[in-house]
């Protein structure tokens, strides 16, 4: 799964989602993508969730990118604790997505295959998504 290898602090403050993605909001690599359309968390779990099914559906042909890591700690209290005495620690972590980012690419299959794969990996993220294709070209 993913995580960083190191970071500078071990908490961070949640932050606001406000706004479209103005990074990472075209095709870079491949010839398909799948763009966020609603801003939200995706956890390290289900981006490995999202490449196992893409990566399936492709059947290992073609090649696939991940455009998103997940860099932010997330802390959580233990169960049944009260109130104040300070944040929780660290449980896992977490990519932050704003709408119109790319969060996957793939090349070299057909667009049915790319369209069926990435059907299957939106439905283990928790953002609404769109199927985009590269323009231009």
């Amino acid at each position: 799964m993913l995580a960083p290898k190191r970071i500078k602090f071990r908490k961070q403050f949640k932050g606001k989602m406000r706004g479209i993605a103005l990074r990472g909001n075209t095709i870079a690599f491949g010839e398909f993508g799948l763009a966020a359309l609603e801003p939200g968390w995706i956890s390290n779990r289900q981006i490995e969730a999202s490449r196992v099914a893409i990566s399936r559906a492709m059947k290992r042909g073609g090649k696939m990118w991940i455009r998103l890591f997940p860099d932010k700690p997330i802390t959580k209290k233990p169960a049944e604790t009260r109130m104040g005495s300070g944040k929780g620690n660290p449980e896992g972590w977490v990519a932050v997505v704003k709408p119109a980012r790319v969060l996957f690419e793939i090349e070299g299959i057909p667009e049915d295959v790319a369209k069926k794969a990435f059907a299957l990996a939106a439905a283990k993220l928790p953002v609404k998504t769109r199927f985009v294709k590269r323009e231009g070209q």
